[in-house]
């Protein structure tokens, strides 16, 4: 949760526990009562939610830098590859023009660079290995592919439940409002007369603002003297 609603669900704890402490004013079946126990359902959604997002973020980020690692594997796989490909050139002419490496870091030229490099090397794979290629060089290259493709998915996962999670915390937040919106004409109407529970009422429905921001350390406030005449 962001700060605003961080302060929203703060003041949602303090109105469920006015509620909570005053329980025996309100009769057990009223409208009250009922919208009490509501806010308290919808506090138990909100704390379950912003879990959600914390972890989306943190799976998103990881997917990020997963992602990342992979990329940089696969580049050097394709960059050893079209490297022997061009000494071997000399005797096979026409690989330079089968293994380019793309320029750029896009991932999805990077995944079809891939496929097609492993593909066009299978069948030169004992020319590879004789220029020192690992053995196993093609089996690396389809593990570092499914790598780099594993993290795309992670990474997309991770935005797509950190939006959900987002989405389903403005719901609860904008149905706590409400909630505590009609509370807050019922507590008026039912203690009316006792200044000391509507003072109380009032402390806990009370959204805290946010803090201003610190003048500049060192630095004033007040405008600048005019310059002097000359």
């Amino acid at each position: 949760m962001n700060d605003n609603e961080s302060r929203r669900h703060q003041m949602f704890v303090r109105v469920r526990d006015f509620g909570q402490a005053h329980t025996g004013d309100f009769a057990a079946n009223s409208l009250g009562q009922q919208l009490f126990i509501g806010l308290g359902t919808i506090i138990s959604e909100l704390d379950a939610h912003a879990a959600s997002e914390a972890s989306a973020r943190g799976e998103a980020r990881q997917g990020t830098e997963t992602r990342a690692q992979a990329r940089a594997a696969l580049r050097d796989d394709l960059e050893a590859i079209n490297r022997t490909a061009r000494a071997m050139a000399v005797d096979v002419p026409g690989l330079n023009d089968k293994f380019r490496v793309p320029r750029n870091n896009n991932d999805q030229q990077l995944l079809n660079s891939g496929r097609a490099f492993h593909a066009d090397a299978e069948p030169l794979k004992t020319q590879f290995i004789a220029h020192e290629m690992p053995a196993d060089f093609l089996e690396d290259l389809s593990a570092d592919i499914a790598a780099l493709e594993g993290a795309i998915s992670s990474q997309s996962s991770g935005d797509v439940n950190h939006v959900a999670a987002s989405a389903a915390i403005d719901d609860a937040i904008d149905r706590g409002v409400d909630t505590v919106r009609k509370l807050d004409a019922i507590v008026k109407n039912k203690c009316a007369n006792n200044a000391a529970v509507l003072a109380e009422w009032t402390s806990a429905s009370h959204t805290e603002r946010a803090p201003r921001r610190a003048a500049a350390a060192g630095g004033s406030t007040l405008p600048p003297p005019p310059s002097p005449r000359t």
